[in-house]
């Protein structure tokens, strides 16, 4: 399962500079609005010690991490969705993420310009997110007049999407993420709904965090807090504090010199490996592990998930031709020493097709497809 992230925010709150330290890509970054023109993607492996350790014990051929992909887009401004500064060109680049990661910039420095003149982040993410609303707008009122046509011969389906496309009408005129309207989402006739806003790909149909581009000296002391009390956000809203400098600066150490410069400033995790887990943590992500001679490997499945889709996210036949699947947390099976230690132990589980998957299994599927 791929997962994908989307870089959204205004000119010069330190987007590409991000991007460039996550993924050691060199995006174009200066100091001027629209230096971003086409959308940078970049992979990033996942960080996860786990990984090591479960090598450290396999001794495998390969160690393969499961990986996150970044999409930088140039920065958004007033009145994007009617084009200003390319945005609706822009905005069609992040149509297809998982989810959206707006930068925020809450550092002043006279010698970067702010396209709105001063730093104040509860406006600029209500210019972001308007601008984000008024383009699905545009999507939906052209859904709608074409749908009303189809309607007309009285087809249930074109009905029900009437109303749902009048209600989110309503919803975006209004301002609001329709992500967050779950009792919208997860009414009566779920199916249908679900599928029309697959078939839209709204922007603000995707779960969104903010990451908030703040001073060096400020980063560790970051009161998560009192900025989503501040901002309006929901109490549950994801938030993360990076200094993109110290970021672009990590590039250039070693593993070693990290650890000790993120110690120096009171840190004990890089923007990477915070973004990635408030990545994990607004997609609902998990990771389960297969250990064996040949690779270690890190996948990724939504949690609550049942064991033969995660079979599927291997190979899609294994979960059609799912049998059972043999399962032990990874940190029991490093304990054990082998796997049948794990077994002699009753260590090992056997589960079937209703066992819902654990963030840390060790697995190994059994299943009737040929390969």
């Amino acid at each position: 399962m791929g997962l994908s992230i989307g870089i959204v925010g205004l000119p010069n709150v330190g987007k590409s500079t991000l991007f460039n330290a996550l993924t050691r890509l060199q995006a174009e970054a200066s100091n001027y609005p629209f230096c971003t023109i086409d959308p940078n993607v970049g992979v990033v492996e996942v960080p996860d010690d786990r990984l090591q350790k479960l090598a450290a014990f396999a001794h495998p051929e390969k160690i393969v991490p499961t990986a996150i992909e970044f999409v930088d887009i140039a920065g958004l401004v007033k009145n994007a969705h009617e084009g200003e500064g390319l945005g609706n060109q822009f905005l069609g680049h992040i149509r297809k993420v998982d989810a959206i990661c707006h930068v925020v910039r809450g550092f002043d420095n006279p010698n970067i310009i702010h396209v709105e003149g001063s730093i104040d982040p509860k406006r600029d993410i209500e210019i972001i997110e308007m601008e984000l609303a008024l383009s699905d707008l545009a999507i939906v009122q052209k859904r709608l007049s074409a749908t009303k046509n189809f309607a007309k011969s009285g087809d249930k389906d074109k009905l029900n999407e009437v109303k749902w496309l009048n209600e989110l009408h309503a919803m975006l005129s209004a301002g609001k993420w329709v992500f967050l309207q779950k009792d919208w989402r997860n009414s009566e006739l779920e199916e249908g709904k679900e599928r029309l806003l697959r078939e839209l790909q709204l922007l603000t149909d995707k779960p969104i965090m903010y990451a908030v581009n703040v001073a060096e000296t400020e980063v560790a002391a970051f009161d998560v807090p009192k900025f989503i009390a501040t901002m309006g956000l929901l109490s549950d809203a994801v938030v993360l504090s990076f200094c993109a400098q110290i970021e672009q600066e990590l590039t250039s150490l070693s593993d070693e010199e990290a650890a000790m410069f993120l110690a120096d400033l009171g840190l004990k995790e890089s923007g990477l490996t915070r973004m990635v887990h408030a990545g994990y943590k607004l997609l609902d992500l998990l990771t389960f592990f297969t250990a064996g001679e040949k690779e270690v490997k890190a996948w990724t499945v939504t949690r609550g998930a049942k064991a033969p889709q995660a079979a599927g996210v291997i190979h899609t036949d294994f979960e059609k031709a799912f049998i059972r699947v043999e399962a032990i947390a990874w940190d029991k099976l490093i304990a054990a020493g082998s796997y049948a230690a794990a077994k002699e132990k009753g260590w090992m589980r056997i589960e079937g097709k209703e066992y819902v998957m654990q963030d840390g299994d060790t697995v190994h599927f059994l299943h009737s497809a040929k390969k």
